[in-house]
């Protein structure tokens, strides 16, 4: 249903893959030694054992099919009571008495500083209002936040080293990061899919990405998708990978100065994208199904459930809300009558 549904609004992206056959005596050494996982979260070469540790590797964060399924529920139920990570954060002083939230500065109608705002050059889109509005209930003031900009393949160590108290950041819901952090309820859902000039031969995921350069941000659910795919046969093998970058925008730069055929990110980013350049454009349909939300410390419990409360108030306000937000800033690119233009709805199966 879904699906269809994500179809049916946007337009253009990638699973674990299988490897060689492998020969007898390295099936004897599989047999006597453990399979380990490096500690640098590499994966190694050779062996089915490659397709194992990946698979293992992803689902850390979801130990049931339920929960793999639909990682996007693995979070708590919504609470409007302060504990102990919410009064740190209320016991700051002077001016670092701030909500420090990691986000992005270079997405358009996302998070981003627009230049024609007065020279004020304040952060602004549709992550920015979220973040003022989880402020603004935690803090009293909407006003009351840190940005810090972080590029994509940093959302998870600043939060696992304590550099923000969240990242905002068109985050997408996985069981491989759900290892790392804790997760809101779905704010948005999306689906990665393929951004090339309008010129390109390029007509989606498909075989008309063989012998083509294709760009993904590190860390982004897109760069493993693309990979797992690969690896499994599922992406044309003549496809070129190589190229990752830190930053996603990063990769629109690179297919306008020509040196990559095409990127694959969000649908959602694409169609941003795709609204500041008009000589690029999304190619197919979306090939996922992707949920945003908002990624906290693991523990931090009692973040997550005001998170979750926060996100049901600004649900239900027709004025001030979601709804507000998103006719501001992604309806011109995404369409005022998709199903995009209303919020995912909530679940929760941790209740404790």
């Amino acid at each position: 249903m879904q699906g269809r549904r994500l179809r049916a609004r946007l337009r253009g992206w990638g699973g674990v893959g299988a490897m060689a056959v492998v020969c007898a005596v390295a099936l004897v050494f599989a047999l006597l030694l453990p399979l380990a996982e490096p500690r640098d979260g590499s994966v190694g070469t050779g062996g089915s054992g490659l397709a194992r540790v990946t698979q293992a590797k992803a689902e850390d964060g979801c130990p049931t099919p339920a929960m793999r399924e639909a990682p996007e529920k693995q979070t708590l139920s919504p609470s409007g009571a302060d504990g102990s990570t919410i009064e740190a954060i209320k016991n700051r002083t002077g001016e670092k008495r701030k909500l420090i939230v990691g986000v992005d500065q270079n997405s358009y109608r996302w998070g981003y500083r627009d230049p024609n705002s007065g020279g004020t050059g304040d952060l602004e889109g549709f992550d920015i209002d979220l973040v003022h509005r989880i402020a603004k209930d935690i803090l009293g003031d909407e006003n009351d936040v840190q940005f810090k900009a972080i590029p994509t393949d940093q959302r998870i160590p600043a939060i696992r080293d304590g550099r923000v108290d969240m990242v905002v950041r068109t985050m997408t819901i996985n069981c491989a990061r759900l290892a790392d952090v804790a997760f809101s309820a779905p704010y948005f859902e999306t689906g990665q899919q393929v951004l090339a000039p309008k010129s390109s031969p390029i007509t989606g995921y498909d075989e008309s990405l063989a012998k083509k350069k294709i760009c993904t941000a590190t860390g982004s659910t897109a760069n493993t998708k693309l990979t797992d795919d690969q690896q499994e046969h599922k992406l044309v093998s003549s496809a070129d990978l190589r190229t990752t970058v830190p930053n996603q925008l990063d990769c629109l730069v690179r297919l306008q100065l020509g040196e990559v055929d095409a990127v694959v990110t969000d649908g959602a980013l694409a169609a941003s994208q795709a609204a500041q350049d008009p000589t690029v454009e999304l190619k197919g349909d979306p090939f996922t199904v992707e949920y945003y939300g908002v990624a906290m410390k693991k523990d931090a419990d009692d973040l997550v459930r005001r998170v979750n409360q926060i996100l049901v108030d600004y649900r239900q306000d027709k004025t001030n809300g979601w709804q507000a937000s998103y006719d501001r800033w992604l309806s011109a690119t995404l369409g005022k009558d998709s199903s995009t233009s209303e919020p995912p709805p909530p679940q929760y199966l941790r209740k404790g």
